[in-house]
């Protein structure tokens, strides 16, 4: 059976990770050869900075992947040195998204989630999908890009929403 709800899911997060590309290479051209330092940049002093906003980010769909393939969650780690070790991160995530190959039944299994300190979650697939990770996605990306606007970075809402770009129409006047 094809595995729908699974490919979409793949494709929402591959594409949201290529718009946090798109708001690196946005970071690069901004600050040019002092790009690195806003690897370090954070909104509040008890928030996580840019660097580890990137890495949360590619964790959700990470997970995702692994959650699928049957394997353990798996973060990546949470310092970021460079943009190209940011690349990196996001380049590995969308490798690992394409991986999967399963039917969408797998979204139907109960999952485990540890959270640390004795505490765990036990949901079914998709609701791991629908009230853990997506949140937790849009969260890291939402507050990455918050970073750069904070420092300056032109950005908008239509950089977040590139996604959206294969499906804008123009209406003509004739």
């Amino acid at each position: 059976m094809e595995s729908q709800k699974i490919k979409a899911l793949q494709n929402i997060f591959s594409s949201r990770l290529d718009t946090l590309s798109h708001l690196l290479t946005l970071a690069e051209t901004h600050f040019g050869d002092d790009v690195e330092s806003i690897l370090q940049c954070r909104i509040a002093p008890d928030m996580f900075p840019f660097g580890t906003q990137i890495v949360f980010a590619c964790n959700q769909p990470r997970n995702f992947a692994l959650c699928c393939l049957g394997q353990s969650a798996n973060n990546l780690p949470p310092d970021v040195t460079s943009l190209n070790q940011a690349r990196g991160h996001i380049s590995s995530t969308k490798d690992l998204l394409a991986s999967i190959n399963v039917p969408d039944a797998t979204l139907s299994e109960i999952k485990r989630i540890e959270l640390g300190q004795g505490l765990y979650l036990e949901l079914s697939g998709l609701s791991y999908v629908d009230d853990f990770l997506m949140p937790n996605f849009y969260f890291h990306m939402t507050t990455a890009y918050d970073i750069l606007r904070m420092e300056g970075v032109p950005i908008g809402k239509r950089d977040f929403m590139m996604h959206l770009i294969p499906f804008l129409k123009h209406q003509s006047d004739t």
